[in-house]
């Protein structure tokens, strides 16, 4: 019973911390505000967390934990590779969109100034690179199109709607994310591969 205790209050205040880094930032964070906005005690706090670092650390690990497993699990068996990139960005940025510690951990590691090591936007990069590359492999890029300048567009235009989100949710709507999608592959992809890759229609944007 204590130990259940231990853990509903150790999730509390990592949702607590998530809440205060977002709208505080880091260095205007107070552990004071944490404990209380998770409606715990100051030593509560300290017993599951040695001080604002450590706390910040464990938002960002859980929050890439989260957006790993979200990552992973968007890939559906038999889809290409273009395929799998699209879901696994619409399935991000709805993760961004609806959970306050995948927004605030992914933030700080962002901030990168609490050495974590934990580099979440290039984490991103890395993942956009492969699929890209599968994809060229796969012969579904059209053939005047740059891998690498692909990469740079995409990674450029998915950071910028994880950065405005942050004021404006609308922004990781699973509308602008397939409006975006369908607006590039066009020129991104082959003839024969455009037919096969969806970018989901809210067919109602596109009546």
């Amino acid at each position: 019973m204590r130990q259940e205790r231990a853990v509903r209050t150790r999730q509390a205040l990592i949702l607590s911390a998530a809440e205060v880094f977002e709208r505080c930032g880091y260095t205007r964070t107070k552990l004071t505000e944490i404990s209380s906005n998770a409606g715990v005690s100051r030593g509560a706090l300290h017993f599951h967390f040695e001080n604002k670092a450590v706390v910040a650390a464990t938002v960002e690990a859980t929050a890439a934990a989260t957006l790993r497993r979200t990552a992973t699990e968007a890939r559906r068996p038999g889809d290409n590779a273009l395929q799998r990139l699209i879901g696994t960005s619409r399935a991000m940025a709805e993760q961004l969109s609806d959970d306050v510690v995948a927004r605030a951990g992914y933030h700080l590691s962002c901030e990168a100034s609490d050495g974590t090591g934990l580099d979440l936007r290039g984490e991103w990069y890395r993942c956009v690179q492969r699929m890209i590359t599968e994809a060229a492999t796969e012969r579904l890029l059209a053939e005047n199109v740059s891998e690498q300048e692909a990469v740079t567009s995409i990674v450029a235009a998915t950071t910028g709607f994880e950065v405005l989100g942050r004021t404006d949710p609308r922004w990781l709507a699973a509308e602008g994310i397939d409006r975006f999608w369908r607006l590039l592959l066009p020129s991104l992809v082959t003839a024969e591969a455009l037919a096969t890759v969806d970018a989901p229609a809210h067919r109602a944007d596109a009546a």
